[in-house]
């Protein structure tokens, strides 16, 4: 281990010294790569940095303990010497984590998709009880958040599509993609039955252009009226907007603005937005495969979660976690949530490492 991490530190003063050439200003691509990599191992150089001060301060403390003679220094010398020891495992463990494989989609902003399932009604209504819990753990978070469309139902949202941005955002978010199923007494039900529902979410990381730049001849494009309540403007004028990725098939439809630019706009977003996460989906389905116990972050059918009302109580099934705080969870408080599932992955994958 400690010869991959002389490793890194010269590469990540091999990067520092290129960051330093003015000309690399110039180099867009190159720039945005050198800056990431150099960024990415940061921490883990500054972790190395400490342990082997505290290796070497070690050292010393016990040179003071075998060949100084005056007993108060040896005293001073041997409480610091146990401190010392006992921070070592945790800043190894610390280490060992710092060097697993980086998510190259963890700095990445997203698009999360919350769509109303099996239930109705009460489908819909827990949609924007979702979305709200959610937009609660964004502001705690320091993200911030963008409406880019949205469908609303009789009761509730059918379908909200939220743009999000801010430091790490998929890191944060990107297990939360899956079925969230959701069990209480619904608005609509007059004899007190407890019903079940269920929503989907999708966290789509959004790719840069130099990631993916969707390619405008391989889409079709369709304007049309607009349909539904929303005003004067939405049956009078063709402002919704169809786009249709022709090799994939794969459509989005946008009627949200009275602009048919905005509209064709926020559709090509989207667009651009699921085709380069199908690109991503099977390279992520390969690799939670070869892990039994790795959290996917592909399989949106997959039920991960049950909230249960009449019990207050939340139920990650990925990781068999409950917890018996449903309220602080609704109102943001996901923090404990989302940091369990990332302690487990990296425990999984650790043990790939060590196998």
């Amino acid at each position: 281990m400690f010869d991959q991490l002389e490793k890194v530190v010269e590469r990540f003063n091999t990067l520092t010294e290129k960051m330093a050439d003015p000309f690399l200003y110039e180099k867009k691509a190159e720039l945005r790569q050198i800056t990431e990599e150099h960024a990415g191992l940061e921490d883990l150089v500054i972790a190395f940095k400490k342990y082997k001060k505290t290796k070497n301060d070690i050292k010393d403390a016990k040179d003071i303990l075998k060949n100084e003679k005056d007993e108060d220094m040896k005293e001073m010398a041997k409480e610091e010497l146990a401190d010392l020891e006992k921070i070592i495992p945790d800043m190894e463990a610390e280490l060992k984590i710092l060097l697993l494989p980086k998510d190259p989609m963890d700095n990445k902003n997203v698009m999360i998709e919350l769509r109303a399932g099996a239930g109705g009604d009460e489908a819909s209504i827990f949609v924007g009880d979702v979305l709200r819990m959610y937009q609660y753990y964004f502001k705690d978070l320091g993200f911030k958040d963008e409406l880019i469309s949205i469908s609303e139902g009789d009761e509730g949202l059918k379908e909200v599509i939220l743009s999000v941005t801010g430091d790490k955002v998929y890191s944060k978010l990107k297990f939360e993609s899956g079925v969230h199923r959701v069990q209480r007494v619904p608005k609509t039900e007059s004899q007190g039955r407890i019903h079940t529902s269920t929503i989907t979410v999708a966290v789509i990381p959004e790719p840069e252009e130099l990631d993916f730049k969707l390619d405008m001849s391989d889409v079709r494009v369709e304007v049309m009226r607009a349909s539904g309540s929303g005003g004067q403007h939405v049956n009078t004028t063709d402002s919704a907007v169809r786009m249709t990725h022709i090799p994939t098939g794969l459509s989005v439809y946008n009627q949200d603005q009275k602009s048919q630019h905005k509209n064709k706009e926020r559709a090509q977003k989207i667009l651009t937005g699921r085709i380069y996460d199908m690109m991503n989906q099977k390279k992520l389905a390969e690799e939670a495969a070869e892990r039994k116990g790795l959290i996917g972050t592909g399989d949106r059918s997959e039920r991960i979660r049950t909230y249960n009302f009449p019990q207050g109580r939340l139920t990650d099934h990925r990781i068999g976690l409950t917890l018996y705080c449903l309220d602080k969870v609704m109102e943001g408080d996901l923090t404990q949530v989302t940091d369990a599932l990332l302690a487990h992955n990296q425990t999984e994958l650790l043990k790939g490492e060590e196998e």
